[in-house]
């Protein structure tokens, strides 16, 4: 393979896919999607959220949203409360059975962290942090409005 061939995201996305394979196969005891995981651990910070606020964390559509929680719901992970100033809104909770696999997984994450980390300085990975959080504000920053995402049109 070409030098030029490996580009920043492909790497990116490398990296990714082979943290979200050995996660999975670490967390498959648990029996949780990789979508339901990140539901449950989003509720877990957030308690309390809609299912339409849920599902813009997510950034998934509500619709595959409503699914996963019906699938965690019914798996006794997470409870849907009345929202006490909206009757036809639910607000969503963990149950305390999910408490528990949270912590379990936090585990998990923290020891792949420290495998893949391995052999690297924590001032090296405070700048690999600091380089990768400026290039997601410079890509954030494309999507407000007056910013153009062609250069040859802006």
């Amino acid at each position: 393979m070409k030098t030029e061939d490996i580009s920043f995201g492909y790497l990116l996305n490398d990296v990714t896919l082979l943290f979200r394979k050995h996660f999975d196969r670490r967390a498959v005891k648990f029996g949780l999607t990789r979508a339901q995981w990140r539901a449950t651990k989003v509720l877990y910070h957030r308690e309390g959220l809609r299912q339409t606020e849920l599902a813009e964390f997510l950034e998934m559509e509500p619709i595959a949203v409503g699914r996963v929680i019906d699938r965690l719901q019914a798996a006794g992970f997470v409870e849907r409360r009345a929202d006490p100033r909206d009757r036809r809104a639910w607000r969503l909770y963990v149950t305390e059975q999910a408490r528990g696999v949270i912590a379990d997984m936090e585990l998990i994450g923290r020891g792949l962290r420290k495998d893949a980390t391995k052999g690297i300085e924590l001032h090296e990975m405070q700048q690999a942090m600091d380089v990768l959080n400026r290039i997601k504000d410079n890509l954030q920053a494309l999507d407000q409005p007056g910013d153009s995402e062609d250069p040859a049109t802006g």
